[in-house]
């Protein structure tokens, strides 16, 4: 049982490797457009985000580095909220219960996406999770993976406070 529970994962990326070995969108050129249904069945489309900053955090509910980001990411979505900005979360392969229960288990609260088919995390270069793009308010890629992407969003956004003690 517990080698399937690893070997299902592995496999799953290994696929959407090798199905997607073209390159990923470089800072600067235009981001990859996509229509997703969120969790109640709404179509978000990145063409409608257009004049916002757009943090996409590419996970899995079973991915520990993923859950283990909820908090930040919360703090994130707090921090710019009321700006021109949005975060979403786009969740890779998985059900809407199984991400539903997930987002309701970790008290996510921000947007959930599903990529049922992995077709946009291909399109995004998604080759291990978690994995985030920031696309600029003009529409294209600054950074994928960045090494602080919390710097690159103050950058872009402001400054935030800083989080209270203890988290």
């Amino acid at each position: 049982m517990r080698l399937r529970s690893v070997v299902a994962p592995c496999a799953m990326l290994i696929l959407l490797s090798c199905r997607h070995a073209g390159g990923a969108p470089a800072p600067g050129s235009p981001a990859p457009a996509f229509s997703l249904k969120d969790l109640t069945g709404g179509e978000v489309r990145l063409s409608d985000l257009k004049g916002k900053v757009v943090l996409l955090n590419f996970s899995t509910t079973w991915c520990p580095h993923c859950r283990r980001a909820v908090p930040a990411l919360n703090r994130i979505a707090a921090a710019y909220k009321g700006k021109e900005f949005a975060l979403y979360s786009i969740h890779i392969q998985e059900s809407r219960k199984k991400v539903s229960s997930f987002s309701e288990k970790y008290d996510v609260s921000y947007p959930i996406l599903l990529d049922e088919d992995g077709k946009v995390a291909g399109a995004y270069g998604v080759r291990g999770i978690p994995s985030r793009t920031i696309i600029g308010a003009d529409g294209k890629v600054v950074c994928r993976d960045c090494a602080d992407f919390e710097s690159e969003l103050a950058r872009l956004l402001g400054p935030v406070a800083p989080a209270p003690a203890g988290e």
